[in-house]
């Protein structure tokens, strides 16, 4: 596998385009999570899993860009040709080719096999935990927007808008995405780092002198 994942990485590196929180980087992180995810799957074909994790971005388009819904899909499109080069198979193809469209938040497909599901869990983890918070804060000063509104810093009194305060985004988002994993080591690793944003937003609240609501200490 590592001979084929390197082949896969180099296409990744040349053909993706990247920014502050998808880069080779974040491909190897996903496909580690996956590893550690589909260890107890023996159903997952671990050649489309890993085809899969190394060209999910191969189309990475901005948070801001209008057919941001359609990045995935149009990833997964790139990715055939470099598949049937690697000698994937047709299944094998439409199998990574499916995971790689299923795997996107604003896609809105419903992933719908094993190696989809474990994608979608492996990339999701990426956005929240330590490197998470990390990734929220890099993506903030790309957007230039403010870290958080100082009046009201948790929109205990306005309504959320991560457009303009980095902060919102944990609340309509990141703190949102372990309820909606779909494999129990995502489900596992989601509650672990989800513990690590709580943990750090009790120390952020502390710093900046307002009161976290007790809402977000929750790790359902």
């Amino acid at each position: 596998m590592e001979p084929l994942r390197a082949r896969l990485r180099d296409i990744a590196a040349r053909e993706m385009a990247t920014d502050t929180a998808h880069d080779i980087a974040h491909l190897d992180r996903v496909w580690q999570s996956a590893s550690e995810i589909a260890a107890t799957l023996p159903e997952v074909n671990q050649r489309v899993l890993l085809a899969a994790c190394y060209l999910h971005d191969l189309i990475n388009l901005p948070k801001n860009n209008p057919n941001r819904a359609r990045a995935s899909t149009l990833a997964a499109e790139a990715a055939e040709p470099h598949l049937t080069a690697l000698g994937y198979t047709t299944d094998e193809i439409t199998q990574t080719q499916h995971a790689i469209a299923a795997h996107s938040f604003s896609a809105g497909i419903e992933p719908e096999s094993g190696e989809a599901r474990v994608l979608r869990d492996a990339d999701r983890l990426d956005a929240i935990g330590a490197i998470g918070i990390a990734r929220a804060f890099a993506v903030s000063g790309m957007m230039q927007t403010q870290l958080y509104d100082p009046d009201d810093p948790f929109a205990t009194t306005r309504p959320l808008d991560d457009k303009r305060f980095a902060l919102d985004h944990w609340q309509i988002k990141l703190l949102r995405l372990s309820a909606g994993m779909l494999t129990e080591g995502g489900k596992r690793l989601a509650r672990q780092r989800k513990d690590k944003m709580i943990a750090f937003l009790t120390n952020f609240a502390q710093e900046i002198g307002h009161p976290m609501p007790a809402s977000l200490a929750q790790n359902d």
